[in-house]
């Protein structure tokens, strides 16, 4: 009599509530003995009680009786903790942004108000100033990152650091690391996703990156508010955001969205301040010119009601337009566009080191 030979008569005795499994498919033996004519089994529960124990106890003192006639049985039990379920979703630790200083969002509460082009513009300006800059694109419907930086068609590297895992490899241009999922799909390609493969997706741009050290990492959060926003707070460990906004009185109301989002007490994220886009407009031939074509002030009204800081006031200009459609955004420049932005750029290192 061996331990082959007990463990396939064991192989008779069937847990009725697991689909029809012997106890040895299920991994319940956890030990035999055999000594003198007796053979010793220890059965393994899980820490949760099985209303089918002493069946299975009884069951398994049985099959051994009737297998091997004279043979005596015992049968022990032990509770053996199960291993705990892996959650739903991947498997996306924060191993890759333990080198950042600062993870900053770039958020608004409606589309349109060109918040990518001021995260964008921001990161190079940023890096103009000396720090090193990365910026994933996480508006993940409209990814815009690639076509405002001339790198559409590149795509990243991977690296594999063990078995089964890899990391992406960012795009580096202008001084910043990118990272977009536009780098994954054909520029007219549609990216219909369902919350939670876009939360996913959202996650694997900042969480699966090789980022390295970082000074800034901006997150150029998609529109709005909703639950892949909320997603994204709560398992990225973002410092703060800036919300970007325009002049216009009806604006407000999306201002407010998007600051109660983030001072809700289940979120509790910092706002470093506000960004006014599309201040003024002022024609390429007359520089000194400003035309407040969509009200005057307005981003300092909001400010000062919401009690945040109003970081930096954008023109609209023509340049500003055709660096984001060329791939050469006006931080690059030494224009007052440029400026601009080297400007906002100061006022959030200050805001984030108060």
């Amino acid at each position: 009599m061996t331990e082959q030979e007990i463990l396939k008569a064991l192989a008779e005795v069937v847990h009725p509530a697991k689909g029809s499994k012997s106890i040895v498919e299920l991994g319940m033996v956890e030990n035999i003995a055999i000594a003198d004519g007796l053979v010793k089994v220890t059965l393994a529960f899980p820490k949760r009680r099985d209303p089918l124990t002493e069946y299975l106890v009884g069951s398994t003192r049985a099959a051994i009786i009737r297998n091997f006639p004279g043979t005596e049985a015992q049968v022990e039990t032990i509770v053996k903790e199960e291993a705990p379920k892996k959650k739903p979703g991947l498997d996306l630790g924060l191993e890759e942004v333990s080198g950042v200083k600062h993870i900053i969002g770039i958020a608004s509460g409606k589309g349109g108000v060109g918040k990518s082009t001021v995260a964008v513009n921001l990161a190079i300006a940023l890096a103009r100033l000396g720090y090193k800059v990365g910026l994933a694109d996480a508006d993940i419907y409209g990814p815009s990152v690639p076509l405002m930086t001339a790198t559409e068609g590149e795509i990243p590297g991977a690296e594999q650091i063990e078995e089964g895992k890899e990391v992406i490899l960012p795009i580096e241009k202008y001084g910043v690391e990118w990272m977009s999922i536009g780098y994954f799909a054909q520029r007219e390609q549609a990216l219909i996703w369902r919350g939670p493969m876009a939360c996913n997706a959202l996650k694997q741009m900042i969480l699966q990156v090789r980022w390295g050290e970082l000074d800034y990492l901006l997150i150029d959060m998609p529109p709005g508010t909703g639950d892949i926003h909320i997603s994204l707070v709560n398992d990225i460990p973002m410092e703060g955001a800036v919300i970007v906004t325009t002049p216009q009185t009806v604006a407000l109301s999306d201002v407010e969205k998007g600051v109660n989002m983030f001072r809700n007490e289940n979120i509790g994220k910092k706002i470093f301040g506000l960004v006014e886009n599309m201040a003024w407009f002022t024609p390429e031939e007359l520089p000194e010119n400003k035309y407040y074509i969509f009200g005057k002030d307005g981003g300092e009204e909001m400010a000062r009601k919401y009690g945040i800081e109003l970081l930096g006031q954008i023109p609209i200009v023509q340049s500003i337009r055709e660096g984001g459609d060329s791939g050469e955004p006006a931080a690059l420049s030494t224009r007052p566009d440029g400026l601009a932005f080297i400007e906002l750029a100061s006022a959030l290192v200050k805001a984030v080191e108060k």
